[in-house]
């Protein structure tokens, strides 16, 4: 865990930003298949959560998540290749937008599923102390995973065997396009309180206050505090789904996208640095990404014969044909 540092906590923000942003073009440009559930103006929450973690922490993350791989400090160039289904890729392009892996940085995937992440990572981290790792975990969901049962479940076992898992609820305001006053009853806090677990609101637009409320909780979580729940309340900028590029859903008033988006993470960050720190962090950054698309497309496609390899963790092949 590291103390504040708001040039790292302004070069993730800004990196995760355009990676998502370059992803984009990719979609649009038939590069990478399926579309992306981007991570626009939710920067701040992984950088904040990610900065006051060790590289042996473990995460997992969501169908939004590249923002919590990246934040990790996962390979920019070998995720936009993973995105594109590149063999270059994190995963070797099976992983792909919703289901990428780095085990080497400590992410145990993005998942698909709602609310499955917490599940996942709460028998992680209680089997990595079981062989005597001294490590916590965070796991990330949205405000409508806290009606999922497998979170509930998680935050239970959590709970009672004291398993040092950070729960981050990256609040937005909306289940895909559900308003989340029309979708929770209670609060999300108060689903930490029904278990005994320490609960915080944060303002999750503000990478150096989400940083501070996760150290704090991480610590205590060190010192065998069990599990917290972070409820940092944001906003999305952009759609839910790429999808929505073509269909344009209305579900939200122009006048509260415009409010939500007056604070942004990336310049909230940047706002604490020299403006000629913050012109040279933002060059890098897009030399860096320059280098990632091009790697990413130079990539070859995975050959259709191997579709069956890497299903089994044993090294079996499954097999193929009738009968």
């Amino acid at each position: 865990m590291t103390g504040s540092d708001p040039l790292r906590l302004y070069r993730t923000v800004r990196l995760i930003r355009r990676f998502e942003e370059r992803a984009i073009e990719l979609v649009r440009a038939g590069e990478i298949v399926g579309g992306i559930h981007p991570y626009l103006g939710q920067e701040g929450i992984a950088t904040g959560v990610c900065a006051a973690l060790d590289r042996e922490d473990l995460v997992t993350g969501t169908h939004r998540g590249h923002g919590h791989v990246l934040a990790k400090g996962a390979d920019p160039a070998r995720m936009l290749a993973e995105l594109c289904g590149r063999v270059t890729g994190l995963n070797r392009g099976r992983g792909g937008s919703m289901h990428a892996a780095d085990f080497g940085v400590g992410v145990l995937g993005a998942n698909a599923i709602v609310g499955a992440a917490g599940a996942i990572l709460t028998g992680a981290v209680w089997e990595r102390r079981r062989r005597g790792a001294d490590i916590v975990g965070a796991t990330f969901f949205g405000d409508g995973a806290v009606n999922e049962g497998m979170l509930l479940e998680a935050f239970n076992l959590a709970a009672l065997w004291r398993v040092p898992v950070l729960f981050v609820c990256e609040n937005n305001g909306y289940a895909t396009t559900m308003p989340v006053e029309g979708a929770v009853a209670g609060t999300i806090a108060g689903r930490a309180a029904a278990f005994g677990m320490p609960a915080a609101a944060v303002d999750g637009q503000d990478p150096e206050a989400v940083r501070e409320v996760t150290a704090a909780a991480v610590a205590r979580m060190r010192a065998g505090g069990g599990p917290e729940l972070i409820e940092a309340r944001t906003y999305r900028f952009d759609a839910h789904h790429t999808f929505e590029h073509q269909v344009r859903l209305d579900y939200r008033p122009p006048e509260e996208v415009a409010q939500g988006r007056s604070r942004d993470p990336v310049d909230i960050a940047g706002a604490r640095l020299d403006p000629a720190v913050r012109a040279e962090v933002d060059a890098g950054v897009e030399a860096e990404l320059d280098a990632a698309v091009e790697f990413a497309l130079a990539g070859p496609h995975p050959d259709p014969a191997t579709a069956l390899d890497h299903l089994y963790a044993s090294g079996l092949t499954a097999r193929t044909g009738g009968g």
